[in-house]
C-alpha cells in the first residue's frame, strides 16, 4: 500500500522528491526503507517528536488528526470509530458533496498543538468524520481522476482564452471519488466566470469549484527552487505570508533591485523579514547616515554601513587638489565625535586621523595545503623539472668517468706488459680481458677458451710497439683525469672506485 504511494505521489507533486522510487515494495527516497518519521518527502511536512512518548493512564488519544492532500492543502477530522491510524495511512474522509481520499500527516498529541496553532477558532463538534481506510479499489479510482488533472488543466486554459477572461488556471484538483473538480485560478481583477463554468461541466461532467489564491499561495502550491538553490520556504515550511516591504531591504543595506530581491510569485521575498529585527537592534548604535561631516580638507559624505563589523565608509573631498574622494572606514562612536565636534564649531584636520584599522583575517584551515593561490603549483614544477636535468648531468658525468677510467686502467696494464716476460704477458692480457671489458662477459663464455690464447698473444705482440710511443700522452691524459676529479663533487661516492 506504502508503495503505492509514494508512486503516485511522485505524479502529484510537482516539487517532491524525484528519487523516490520503489525497490521490492518498499519506498527508497530518502533511504528510510518504509519508516520515514515525516510520512515521506511531501510539501509541509511535520516530524512527530511526540511518537515515542507514552500517554498517562486513564487518559485517552487525540481524536483529532490531520490529513492532507494535493500539494499543501490540509484539514482536520475526527476520528469518531477509533481507528488505529499512524502517519502516512491513506484514509476515506466527508467531503461535499460525496468523500475525498488523503494521507495522514499529524497524529495524536502533536495534532492537539498544530489545531491551536493554525486553527484557534476550531470545534471539534462541527468537523468532518474519518471514514475507513482506504483499500486499492479507493487507491485506483483516486490515482485514475488525478491523472486527468493535466489534461483538465490546459482544456480549461483554452476555453477561458476563448471567452477572453484575464485569469490564469494555475491548478486543479479533483475529488478522490471524482464528484468534483476544485480550480485553482489566479487574477489582478474581478472576473465574471459564470459562462466558463457551464462551459466546464459540460465538458468534464463533473461539479465546478472556482478558487481564487493569491500570487503566493499559487508558488506554494506549485512549488520551486529559489535563487538561494533550495526549495521554496512556503511550499516546505512556511505557512503564514506576511507583508514585506522595501524598508527591510533599506534597512539591511540592501541595493532596491526588483529583479534580485523579488522571488518567483513576482513579490518581494519572505526571507528579507527573516534577519530584519537583527538589522534594525543593530542599527540602533549607529547615527543619522544623511549627516555630513566637516573636516579642514572638505566636506565628508556617507557612502556604506556594514552594520555587524559596525563600520560605516564615507567619502572625503579634498579642496587643495582634483583627485576623486578617498573611501575612509569609521566607527560609530568616532562618528558621534566628529559630530559633536562639528556642532561645537570645531573640524577635524583630517578624516584618516580617526580611521579604524582594518585587519583581514585569514582563517588557518583555507590555506593547510595552499589550495588558496593560485600560482601554488609553479614551484613544484620547476623543482622537478631541475632534478631531471641534474641527474641527467650526473649520468652523463658518471658514464665520461667510468671511459676514463676504462681507458687508464688499458694503458697501465700494457705498460706492465712490456716490462715483463713473454709468458707473463699472455696472464697479463687474460687479466685485462676480464677487468678492462666488463661488458664482453657474455660472448666470452659463449667463445671456447681454447681460442683466447693465440688471440691475446698476437693483440699484446702487434700493439706494444705503437702504444710504447704514446708514453708521454698516457701521462698527460692521467693529469687530465685527475683535474676532473678534484673539480668534479667529493660528496657524491665513486662507485668505479668500489670496483677496484
Amino acid at each position: 500500500m506504502r508503495s503505492i504511494i509514494c508512486n503516485f505521489e511522485q505524479n502529484i507533486f510537482t516539487m517532491g522528491c524525484t528519487n523516490c522510487s520503489t525497490k521490492n515494495g518498499v519506498p527508497n527516497g530518502c533511504k528510510s526503507n518504509g519508516a520515514c518519521g515525516t510520512g515521506g518527502c511531501d510539501k509541509l511536512a511535520v516530524y512527530d517528536w511526540l511518537a515515542d512518548v507514552e500517554l498517562p493512564n486513564g487518559i485517552s488519544a487525540y481524536d483529532i488528526l490531520e490529513v492532507r492532500f494535493k500539494n499543501s492543502r490540509k484539514a482536520f477530522y475526527r476520528n469518531l470509530k477509533g481507528l488505529n491510524l499512524q502517519v502516512g495511512d491513506v484514509v476515506v474522509v466527508e467531503a461535499s458533496p460525496g468523500q475525498d481520499v488523503g494521507v495522514v500527516s499529524v497524529v495524536g498529541e502533536l495534532a492537539r498543538i498544530q489545531v491551536r496553532k493554525k486553527a484557534s477558532n476550531f470545534k471539534a463538534r462541527e468537523a468532518r468524520n474519518v471514514v475507513r481506510k482506504a483499500n486499492p479499489d479507493d487507491i485506483e479510482k483516486w490515482k485514475k481522476f488525478r491523472e486527468r488533472e493535466k489534461a483538465t488543466m490546459y482544456k480549461s486554459r483554452e476555453l477561458a482564452s476563448q471567452l477572453a477572461l484575464q485569469m490564469k488556471i494555475s491548478d486543479i484538483e479533483y475529488q478522490g471519488d471524482g464528484s468534483k473538480a476544485t480550480f485553482y485560478y489566479t487574477a489582478e481583477e474581478r472576473v465574471d466566470f459564470r459562462q466558463l463554468i457551464r462551459d466546464l461541466a459540460d465538458e468534464f461532467k463533473v461539479r465546478i469549484e472556482m478558487k481564487q489564491i493569491g500570487v503566493r499561495q499559487e508558488a506554494a502550491r506549485l512549488g520551486g527552487i529559489g535563487s538561494c538553490g533550495r526549495e521554496l520556504c512556503c511550499s516546505t515550511w512556511l505557512t503564514d505570508f506576511r507583508s514585506v516591504s522595501t524598508a527591510s531591504a533599506r534597512y539591511q543595506q540592501l541595493s532596491l533591485n526588483p529583479q534580485k530581491l523579488a522571488g518567483q510569485c513576482g513579490k518581494l521575498k519572505c526571507c528579507l523579514n527573516y534577519e530584519l529585527d537583527a538589522y534594525v537592534e543593530a542599527l540602533k548604535k549607529f547615527p543619522k547616515a544623511d549627516v555630513k561631516l566637516h573636516t579642514e580638507k572638505g566636506i565628508a559624505f556617507h557612502a556604506k554601513t556594514d552594520v555587524f563589523k559596525e563600520q560605516m565608509w564615507y567619502i572625503q573631498q579634498d579642496k587643495e587638489s582634483n583627485a576623486p574622494g578617498v573611501f575612509v572606514p569609521l566607527s560609530p562612536e568616532r562618528v558621534k565625535e566628529i559630530i559633536a565636534m562639528n556642532k561645537a564649531g570645531k573640524k577635524p584636520a583630517d578624516l584618516k586621523d580617526f580611521m579604524v584599522d582594518i585587519e583581514v583575517a585569514e582563517p588557518d584551515y583555507t590555506n593547510v595545503v595552499g589550495q588558496d593561490s593560485l600560482s601554488r603549483f609553479d614551484d613544484v614544477f620547476k623543482r622537478k623539472k631541475k632534478k631531471k636535468k641534474s641527474n641527467n648531468r650526473n649520468k652523463g658525468n658518471r658514464n665520461n668517468q667510468n671511459k676514463q677510467n676504462a681507458q687508464n686502467k688499458g694503458s697501465n696494464n700494457q705498460k706492465q706488459n712490456q716490462k715483463s716476460s713473454p709468458k707473463n704477458n699472455k696472464n697479463n692480457n687474460q687479466q685485462k680481458n676480464k677487468q678492462g671489458k666488463p661488458k664482453n662477459k657474455g660472448n666470452q663464455q659463449n667463445k671456447p677458451q681454447g681460442n683466447n690464447k693465440p688471440k691475446q698473444q698476437t693483440k699484446s705482440q702487434g700493439n706494444n710497439k705503437p702504444k710504447q710511443q704514446g708514453k708521454p700522452n698516457n701521462q698527460g691524459n692521467k693529469k687530465t683525469v685527475q683535474n676532473k676529479k678534484r673539480s668534479s663533487n667529493n660528496s657524491k661516492p665513486n662507485p668505479n672506485k668500489e670496483k677496484k
